[in-house]
């Protein structure tokens, strides 16, 4: 019987100082150049000074793209012009599907060790993305997860297998490209083996340093991964990171600020639709 292919490291990003909304402070990794399809962008919030965080994000428009949003520490209060109003804490996440348009605001809240959390932008395929706006919360109790020794992995959305074969999938099946999003927490001297096949894998280590393979990869870089069947994980010192998969679209992308359509001309109409006054125009 043949042994499933290894999947190695192929390259490294690190992430990059920026800032946001009204002066938040994050940490990003992006690629608009479909080196990453069907994930677009990471941004890591985290500081224990509020000075970096408290202005959070005013409302601001949205078209062609989802974003998932995951808190660590503290939490975030979601308002849009659909009437959803909501707040996430540790362990929540939040999933909106933007369509042809939503205008929406995110504002921070703390705890004792300040804030830190994650959003991820999704591209939506070109069939979808003038599709109508949606948004959900899922609470962390709604995640399913594997455990093994002092090592776990929560799955946000999609399926997950360790390479023993036992499973979980997370309750958001709708992310687009196929996408599937975990919270691994790696123990110190721990290994772990997962059977992950699909064509786009990237992890991106936010605590510790974790070994895919036998590649070190330290925390705040993202690692995209080549073609195989097994991720290999271990860390010597203990580790946490996001794992990301995915099923690119293979199509043209087009981006401004918080728009992500396929031409230029659908980036300029978007324009002209949040100039208007005819953005959400249909989406109330």
């Amino acid at each position: 019987m043949t042994t499933p292919a290894l999947r190695l490291v192929e390259h490294l990003q690190p992430s990059q100082p920026s800032q946001d909304g009204d002066g938040v402070k994050i940490k990003r990794i992006h690629d608009f150049g479909g080196g990453l399809d069907p994930f677009l962008m990471l941004d890591e919030l985290g500081s224990e000074r509020p000075d970096d965080y408290i202005g959070g994000f005013p409302p601001h428009p949205h078209r062609g793209m989802q974003t998932l949003t995951y808190v660590i520490h503290g939490g975030l209060t979601h308002e849009d012009h659909l009437g959803h109003a909501s707040t996430i804490r540790a362990g929540d996440a939040q999933w909106m599907h933007t369509g042809r348009g939503i205008v929406h605001s995110e504002m921070p809240l703390t705890d004792h060790q300040g804030l830190h959390a994650f959003q991820l932008w999704l591209n939506l395929p070109a069939r979808d993305k003038m599709s109508a706006p949606t948004y959900r919360d899922v609470r962390g109790s709604e995640m399913p997860r594997l455990v093994e020794g002092d090592s776990w992995l929560v799955a946000l959305g999609g399926r997950w297998r360790l390479a023993s074969g036992e499973g979980v999938e997370g309750p958001l099946e709708a992310l687009a490209g196929d996408g599937a999003v975990a919270h691994l927490s790696l123990a110190t001297g721990a290994r772990l083996t997962l059977a992950q096949d699909a064509p786009t894998l990237l992890v991106y280590v936010f605590g510790g340093e974790l070994a895919i393979g036998e590649t070190r990869v330290g925390a705040g870089h993202l690692a995209r991964l080549g073609e195989g069947e097994r991720l290999m994980l271990s860390s010597s010192k203990g580790a946490e990171a996001l794992l990301l998969a995915g099923v690119p679209h293979g199509e043209p992308i087009a981006h401004y600020g918080p728009f992500v359509m396929n031409t230029q001309a659908e980036l300029q109409q978007a324009l002209r639709d949040y100039r208007d006054g005819t953005f959400t125009s249909g989406t109330a």
